[in-house]
């Protein structure tokens, strides 16, 4: 199993977690039972747009 911080949350991502596959959320945690579960590439947004937006809050390069 594998939990991923996603520190933004998911308000925004409705269309990326109904994409992802099997999953389950808690309030910025993303459970993943297997990565043969969900689709690599909407994982990848997601995890992209969480850093970018922590690195938005701040200001981070």
């Amino acid at each position: 199993s594998l939990v991923l911080y996603i520190m933004p949350g998911f308000a925004g991502s409705a269309e990326l977690l109904e994409r992802l596959g099997k999953h389950k959320t808690g309030k910025s945690c993303l459970y993943i039972n297997k990565l043969d579960d969900v689709d690599n590439d909407v994982l990848c947004q997601l995890i992209r747009e969480s850093v970018g937006a922590m690195r938005a809050k701040y200001h981070s390069a």
